[in-house]
């Protein structure tokens, strides 16, 4: 859902913003270090309730106050709300539509937006939970009841950690396997359907940024020659020495192959963004599907470590998903976008929008 106004307070070096954007396109820029960087995680704070860069509370409030307040009204096609939050010592308070009863997960669906940054390569070239995360964002937009699911299997593996870390017998860690294995079978087959939904996206992208053929194996987190259940009673005694569970779908991967290689190692940096970017479009595109919705599209210096052309591709398959875009730069570069778009200037945390 597009976003039609946007302010934030005390938000690490803004002091007060006001954003009005396009309901399509818009360019935020600025020097190094102006804030550009810092208006779109604001932004990604209020559809998320956290930095997508991993920054503490502490380092996000402005320095000299005790607290920041992001504001956001969004709507489109008749529908219209308001989401608010508020972060500081005393905790993190979301508002959606002047309720105060939501989560991080209410936000989520108030404000469904995606992230292409800098470190997007990371989907592709870092650990398994990146990619895990990005089946869950999949699963929670397309499916019902997934991220109950989630956290109840979450709630279970903590559960049975801690009974190993606390030296319990192998009878007693048999007694959370029923519980854990359920949930294990319900997540994997969010995660594999999630995956099912997104393939047809997801290789099109990937032919459409890379033009090759791009594939992704979904990996369980388990050696499926044999039921779970199997592998937790064959791995009991490690589990115990080491104080965690060896097998289950937290440690599941998504296996990405391009050119019968894995990407993830044999690509150079720049094909690394240009997959990370197909595989973030195509959620994107996924996601908005279910939704019956445009999403909100961040991306933070798009150009970074893309040639012309590269650029030109990912910008041309960012505009063909229909949704609010907006991006950064060092300059106003025109031309990023298919059509005009809204440019804002940011220069020590003060914005305004140019004529």
């Amino acid at each position: 859902m597009p976003i039609q106004q946007f302010t934030a307070r005390d938000f690490r070096c803004l002091s007060s913003i006001e954003l009005e954007p396009d309901q399509k396109y818009n360019l935020i820029y600025g020097a190094n270090g102006s804030g550009k960087t810092s208006v779109l995680e604001a932004l990604a704070y209020l559809g998320r309730g956290k930095s997508f860069r991993g920054a503490p509370t502490t380092s996000l409030i402005r320095h000299g106050q005790r607290e920041f307040v992001l504001f956001g009204r969004v709507g489109g096609d008749g529908r219209q709300g308001s989401v608010g939050v508020r972060n500081s010592a005393d905790g993190l308070e979301i508002r959606i539509d002047g309720d105060s009863n939501g989560g991080a997960a209410a936000l989520a669906a108030a404000l469904p937006l995606q992230i292409i940054d800098p470190d997007v390569h990371f989907l592709v070239a870092g650990p398994p939970d990146y990619r895990r995360r990005y089946l869950d964002w999949i699963a929670f937009h397309v499916e019902h009841g997934y991220l109950e699911v989630w956290r109840r299997f979450r709630r279970a593996l903590k559960q049975r950690n801690a009974a190993l870390k606390s030296g319990s017998t192998a009878a007693t860690i048999r007694g959370w396997d029923a519980e854990f294995v359920a949930l294990a079978g319900q997540l994997d087959a969010g995660r594999r359907l999630a995956l099912e939904v997104a393939t047809a996206a997801l290789e099109e992208a990937g032919q459409d940024l890379l033009g090759s053929d791009v594939r992704f194996e979904y990996r369980a987190g388990w050696n499926e020659e044999r039921p779970l259940l199997e592998a937790l009673e064959a791995s009991v005694e490690r589990d115990l020495l080491q104080g965690s569970t060896h097998a289950g779908p937290h440690r599941a991967d998504l296996k990405l192959i391009y050119d019968e290689r894995q990407a993830r190692r044999l690509v150079s940096r720049g094909q690394q963004k240009l997959l990370a970017c197909a595989m973030v479009l195509a959620a994107t595109e996924t996601a908005q599907t279910a939704l019956e919705q445009p999403l909100l599209l961040l991306l933070d210096d798009p150009a970074a470590e893309l040639d012309a052309a590269s650029l030109r591709r990912l910008m041309g398959r960012v505009g063909s998903l229909g949704g609010q875009v907006i991006a950064t730069s060092l300059e106003p570069v025109t031309g990023l976008f298919a059509a005009s778009a809204a440019v804002f200037h940011v220069e020590q945390g003060e914005l305004r929008r140019e004529s």
